[in-house]
């Protein structure tokens, strides 16, 4: 049997909008409930682990992991350009608080696909303001979530728009 060191990291990973539910100020949100809409149905509720974190991240350490990649929405915490939730941050907080206290390293990824709407509506990703809204949000979630996370990810398979 293959023992791994003790600093091995083997986890899981999602991505907010695929699991949280009722992502509502996300792009993907304004997208999939559009009519005639590329998604085949809309992500709604999810699998609700917005709510229901507490127990998946228990299976995750029933398991015998011991590391959760997940990303903080953007859209949750900045749902509109410059207001930033205070609620949302604090939800992502106490993920990272339930992993440690399930042994499990939190390793969060800023952007994981969606992007706020408001981001969208203004050009995207195209536009050369989206450098300035993206080190803006990056700072202040930084500034709530540093001292409690070890690992980072900036932006999640950035290359991923460019292999369509």
């Amino acid at each position: 049997m293959t023992k791994f060191r003790k600093e091995f990291l083997l986890g899981a990973a999602t991505a907010a909008h695929q699991v949280e539910g009722n992502n509502i100020h996300s792009d993907y949100w304004v997208q999939e409930n559009l009519p005639h809409s590329m998604f085949v149905e809309p992500s709604g509720k999810a699998v609700d682990h917005y709510n229901r974190y507490e127990e998946d991240i228990q299976l995750m350490k029933q398991a015998g992991l011991n590391a959760y990649r997940f990303s903080i929405e953007w859209a949750r915490i900045e749902p509109e350009e410059g207001h930033f939730d205070e609620k949302e941050v604090q939800h992502y907080l106490d993920v990272i608080h339930c992993c440690k206290e399930n042994g499990l390293d939190p390793v969060v990824t800023l952007m994981h696909f969606t992007s706020p709407a408001w981001l969208i509506r203004k050009g995207g990703w195209e536009d050369p303001s989206v450098v300035e809204s993206f080190r803006a949000y990056t700072a202040y979630i930084i500034s709530k979530i540093g001292t409690e996370v070890k690992y980072v990810c900036t932006i999640n398979e950035a290359n991923m728009r460019l292999q369509q």
